[in-house]
């Protein structure tokens, strides 16, 4: 909203530079108001009006030299005068600071030796505003709230997502994602769930939770559940750069090396995934001259971080699957024994039968599609396989690679009922036509 005489071009620039702010630094932001005020309403209402006022002041008096301090001060002071007003509102926030003093939160990481300047670009000062998304990120993913409502949190609130945004995401009515995220803040408030970074003690027990929602928006990125595209594109990269931001401030844990080094590993292939409609490209067909090579390295090195110093985490097992594919030129060229064994050890660390099918495809690769078919085979009474259509495309290749057709169509009818992409179930349609015409 230009103020009176700026020409259109500048009010263009000034609110270029509020959503680049805003962008970036949003769950800063609203951390460090969390952190002051002890409620996230607050902080999402006052940071809310801090952008329209940038929106009304940067086009007449220029985009200030420090746009995120800018922001933060003009953010609490709103929040103050909201508080003078409201007596009530102020005294439950004086209830809830008492409780985080009595919790004597353990401070976060020293990350002032990592080089990335948090907020540099944008005007966050560190003496201004300490980097607190790490107690927002424990905060959001809360063991005591419910899975799917941490998930949702954790996209509102760090990722910067609008509720509109976060219920397409999961394709879900936008008035029930905002029921999901009213009834995590209000959980949070009334458990009076402490803003704080756990201790010692308690990190290893609640850092897994953390990891699985940033994993969790990814995986929904990189396989929509449902809908017209294969790949969304702006979650995978959303929860990458969630990653990015848990592995500078926890640079000592070698889970959040893995993690970020997995989804590079993985998204490096994004370009190849899809053909020109935005069908499924198996791994067997991608053109890997269309991986992203500089992601790949990075992931790699990354993984030389997860696997060194003790026993390796879920994540970096992963992560060393992931590279073991992006280093290989072709299919036939895959270390699989070594993938097979990297799945032995990924049993052992997270027991599953996703873990189970994956291995047996990578056993497949190794001795034959009839060694890989019996462990498929021997998972068929497993509940949780029945809804999940990878199961379903992989029995249809071992059988279709069998010669065994027929039985191949129907384990393709039985994942083209449970998939939810329309270009898998197109794909499913053309598997299904090659082998019985007309259909």
């Amino acid at each position: 909203m230009p103020g009176e005489g700026v020409s259109p071009g500048e009010g263009r620039v000034a609110a270029e530079a509020v959503e680049a702010v805003f962008r970036e630094e949003r769950g800063l932001l609203l951390a460090s108001l969390v952190r002051r005020f002890g409620d996230l309403d607050l902080a999402e209402e006052v940071t809310s009006e801090a952008i329209e006022a940038a929106l009304r002041h940067w086009p007449a008096e220029g985009v200030p030299a420090r746009p995120g301090a800018w922001l933060l001060t003009t953010a609490r002071r709103r929040a103050v005068d909201r508080l003078r007003r409201d007596q009530a509102y102020a005294a439950r926030l004086a209830v809830l600071a008492a409780d985080a003093e009595r919790a004597e939160p353990a401070p976060a990481p020293d990350v002032s030796g990592s080089g990335q300047g948090f907020g540099s670009g944008s005007g966050f000062g560190s003496d201004e505003l300490p980097d607190e998304r790490l107690q927002l990120f424990f905060t959001c993913a809360h063991p005591a709230l419910a899975a799917e409502d941490r998930t949702a949190l954790t996209l509102r609130c760090l990722a910067g997502l609008t509720t509109p945004e976060v219920a397409r995401a999961f394709l879900v009515p936008t008035a029930t994602m905002a029921q999901r995220i009213v009834r995590a803040k209000k959980k949070i408030r009334e458990a009076r769930i402490p803003f704080r970074v756990p201790g010692p003690d308690e990190l290893p027990g609640r850092l897994p939770g953390v990891l699985q929602v940033v994993y969790s928006v990814f995986t929904e990125g990189y396989a929509a559940s449902s809908g017209p595209r294969l790949q969304r594109l702006d979650l995978a990269e959303e929860a990458i750069r969630l990653a990015r931001i848990l592995r500078r401030l926890l640079p000592a844990e070698r889970e959040s090396a893995g993690l970020l080094a997995l989804l590079l590993l993985v998204h490096a292939r994004r370009d190849a995934r899809t053909g020109p409609e935005g069908e499924p490209v198996l791994l067997e067909d991608q053109d890997r001259g269309r991986w992203d090579r500089p992601m790949i390295e990075e992931g790699r090195a990354l993984v030389v971080r997860a696997l060194t110093g003790g026993p390796a985490g879920p994540y970096g097992v992963q992560a060393a699957i992931a590279a073991l594919h992006d280093e290989a030129t072709d299919v036939a060229a895959t270390d699989w024994p070594q993938i097979v064994a990297l799945y032995d050890v990924l049993r052992t660390l997270t027991p599953s039968p996703v873990v189970e099918v994956n291995r047996a495809v990578a056993v497949a690769m190794r001795d034959g599609p009839g060694a890989g078919l019996a462990l498929l085979d021997a998972l068929a009474g497993e509940p949780r396989l029945r809804a999940y259509p990878p199961y379903a495309v992989a029995r249809g290749d071992l059988l279709g690679r069998l010669g065994r057709d027929g039985e191949a169509a129907a384990a393709y009818r039985e994942a083209l009922e449970l998939t939810g992409t329309e270009p898998e179930r197109a794909a499913l349609r053309r598997k299904l036509g090659d082998r019985k015409p007309g259909e």
